[in-house]
C-alpha cells in the first residue's frame, strides 16, 4: 500500500497489534468513514519502529507518517491526558494550543513510564485506537486531510496504515486546525 509495507486486515493479525488495540476494532465505531477491515497492518523491524528510521527503511515519506504523542496537563493536583495526532513533518503546539484546550496551567509530554502504563502500549508503537475512553484525542487538521497515514500499532514490530479522515472519527476525537506546527 505505502512504501514497500505488506499490509493485512488488522483484524486477521491481532499478533500484530497491542491487546487494547485489538480490542478496540472489534467495537469499531459503526459511524466511522471507513469498516475496520479498511484498517490494515504491516510487520515491521522493531528496530526501525522511530519515525524517520522507518520511514527511510520502508519507503514512506514522512508527510504520510503520524505520530501520536501522549501529552500531560496539569491543574491542581489533578493531571488530564490527552493524544495529539500529528504529521512526522509537525511538531504538537503543547503550550498553546493543546495547553488551552486541555484548560491547564502547564501541558508537557507524558513521562514514557506513564505513557506506557496508561495506555498498555509500547513506547515508540503508542497509537490512537485503543487509548483510554475518557482521553481526548486531538487530531491536527492535516493528519485528518491525508488520503492514508501511517501510525503506530501500540507495538514496535508493526505499523497501521488508515485513512486520515477514519483517525479524525474514533471515539473522543477532534480534530483541531494548527494543533502542530511545521518542524523546523
Amino acid at each position: 500500500m505505502m512504501g514497500s509495507l505488506r499490509t493485512e486486515i488488522a483484524q486477521t493479525r491481532p499478533d500484530l497489534l497491542a491487546s487494547a488495540v485489538a480490542e478496540a476494532l472489534t467495537v469499531w465505531p459503526a459511524e466511522a468513514p471507513i469498516d475496520a477491515d479498511q484498517v490494515l497492518v504491516a510487520p515491521i523491524d522493531p528496530g526501525l519502529a522511530d519515525t524517520a528510521a522507518f520511514c527511510e527503511a520502508y519507503g514512506v515519506r514522512l508527510a504520510e507518517s503520524a505520530n501520536c504523542v501522549i501529552v500531560a496537563g496539569r491543574r491542581g493536583e489533578v493531571t488530564r491526558y490527552a493524544a495529539c495526532i500529528i504529521l512526522a513533518t509537525t511538531r504538537a503546539d503543547v503550550n498553546g494550543v493543546v495547553r488551552r484546550h486541555l484548560d491547564v496551567r502547564k501541558a508537557s509530554f507524558a513521562p514514557m513510564d506513564d505513557a506506557v502504563a496508561l495506555t498498555g502500549m509500547e513506547y515508540g508503537g503508542i497509537t490512537p485506537i485503543g487509548l483510554p475512553a475518557s482521553w481526548p484525542i486531538l487530531v491536527d487538521a492535516r493528519v485528518a486531510a491525508t488520503p492514508h497515514v501511517i501510525i503506530g500499532s501500540g507495538v514496535r514490530h508493526s505499523k497501521i496504515a488508515i485513512a486520515g479522515p477514519a483517525l479524525g472519527a474514533l471515539p473522543g476525537a477532534e480534530v483541531i486546525d494548527g494543533l502542530a506546527r511545521e518542524a523546523m
